[in-house]
């Protein structure tokens, strides 16, 4: 998969790469993102170096794991974000690194703070399954449902995936208040359905396909009759 860049009215989603290293150890020293997600803890420099320039990577480059930074848009001498609400560019293009609706050519837009990273993982046919964790600093601003939202475009537009699903451990109600507010249906809760901190816990999965999106998929969804 060619590496692209996203955009939203108020967020830049690009690959992640050795740049984000810095950022992505401080973020992980939150306790909330040991906690709940599958990243190492403690969280030592070495494992935001391995992440950032080897593991993310590596899933462009063998079609596994698409993972993006979410950084603010910065546009000098705007007042505020501007967006074009999920437009996707081939990175490393010009279009890629300046916002389309620069008033001064001259002036491109640059990239703002990291808030939060997403993930599509491959979990079989035509299906992904979507991770992220957010910044601290940076919640409860919506920037996790507007990039969450404008990687499930993404994947169902461009990346061949038909149905994108949601898991998170049993308690952890600020993942699932995202996946709802992206679209999700929690479909219910695995026994043991993932493991942290060495021991099997349950989980809750969610499901959201093209349709409740209003896009259209590669083949027809024929739900169970009730």
């Amino acid at each position: 998969m060619d590496p692209v860049i996203l955009s939203t009215e108020r967020l830049l989603l690009r690959p992640v790469g050795p740049q984000d290293a810095e950022d992505t150890y401080a973020a992980c020293q939150d306790p909330d993102i040991q906690r709940w997600t599958t990243v190492p803890s403690p969280y030592l420099r070495e494992h935001a170096e391995a992440f950032t320039g080897t593991f993310a990577p590596n899933g462009w480059r063998d079609d596994s794991d698409y993972t993006f930074a979410v950084r603010l848009r910065v546009t000098p001498g705007a007042d505020g974000a501007r967006g074009d609400s999920g437009a996707a560019v081939p990175a490393g293009t010009p279009e890629a690194s300046e916002a389309s609706e620069t008033p001064d050519a001259s002036e491109p837009e640059t990239e703002g703070a990291l808030v939060a990273m997403v993930g599509l993982m491959r979990r079989g046919e035509n299906v992904a399954e979507l991770g992220f964790w957010a910044a601290k600093e940076h919640r409860g601003r919506g920037y996790m449902t507007e990039a969450a939202l404008a990687a499930a475009r993404w994947a169902f537009g461009s990346a061949g995936v038909e149905r994108l699903e949601w898991r998170a451990e049993v308690g952890n109600k600020a993942s699932r208040a995202v996946a709802e507010k992206a679209g999700f249906t929690v479909e219910g809760t695995l026994r043991g359905g993932l493991v942290h901190g060495g021991t099997r816990r349950d989980s809750w999965v969610g499901g959201l396909l093209p349709g409740d999106l209003g896009l259209p998929t590669t083949r027809a969804y024929l739900p169970a009759r009730a």
